[in-house]
């Protein structure tokens, strides 16, 4: 059986594999398992590259060639980490027709999957918020980021068809905030994650009822029920 790359794809299907793709393609997956395994039995502060090119068997240059640094091997790392979660959100809300009961679906994953791994979530979480624009794999996660956002995006325009691109676009970076100031909040102090799974429950009920309640077609109805209210 072919093994699967990090991605989850099979390489080579369709055509042979050219022999220096492969050699690259088989570093680069022995350095993110190596790294991976080794980031998450230790954590991140004691982890050095030192460490991980030495346990992959490569040279560090050659290290440095597919992760510059080690920030950028955690992001590698935890991108993977964030696909992974955000599937998982995307299959629990695709049986979920409530709204709000959606959105949670989706973002409660990543919640789960941080509290799993604190110290490595916090680090993950400063790298994507401040670590260099140029950097290869923080665009990656950025642009996961920006796709879980048009999920939820999509599916308030799913339960409110005249809600606008922008009120949308707004509604969904305001779920995903919220979901990062908790697991900010597990991570950085003793919050239980039971606690920050509700609160999120909680918030993300007010921002969904409060986006499906002031769209066009909500505040036309409610104006004609006050004015019937008042005949």
């Amino acid at each position: 059986m072919q093994q699967l790359s990090e991605h989850g794809r099979r390489p080579g299907v369709g055509g042979m594999e050219p022999r220096r793709e492969q050699n690259m393609r088989l570093k680069r997956e022995r350095i993110f398992r190596v790294a991976s395994d080794l980031l998450r039995t230790r954590g991140f502060s004691a982890v050095t590259t030192q460490e991980v090119s030495a346990a992959a068997g490569v040279a560090a240059g050659t290290l440095f060639r597919y992760a510059a640094t080690k920030s950028e091997l955690l992001l590698m790392v935890y991108n993977e980490a964030l696909r992974s979660s955000i599937d998982e959100g995307a299959a629990r809300a695709a049986s979920t027709p409530d709204p709000s009961a959606a959105v949670f679906a989706r973002l409660c994953p990543l919640v789960a999957a941080a509290a799993r791994e604190p110290e490595n979530s916090a680090a993950y979480q400063r790298e994507l918020l401040f670590g260099p624009h140029d950097a290869k794999f923080r665009a990656e996660g950025m642009a996961l980021i920006l796709t879980l956002e048009k999920s939820l995006s999509d599916t308030l325009r799913r339960a409110a068809p005249t809600l606008s691109d922008e009120e949308a676009r707004v509604a969904g970076s305001s779920l995903f905030a919220v979901t990062h100031l908790a697991i900010a909040r597990m991570t950085a102090s003793d919050t239980p994650e039971a606690d920050a799974i509700d609160d999120l429950r909680r918030q993300v009920t007010h921002i969904v009822t409060g986006v499906l309640h002031h769209t066009p077609a909500a505040r036309s109805a409610a104006r004609e029920e006050m004015k019937e209210t008042r005949q």
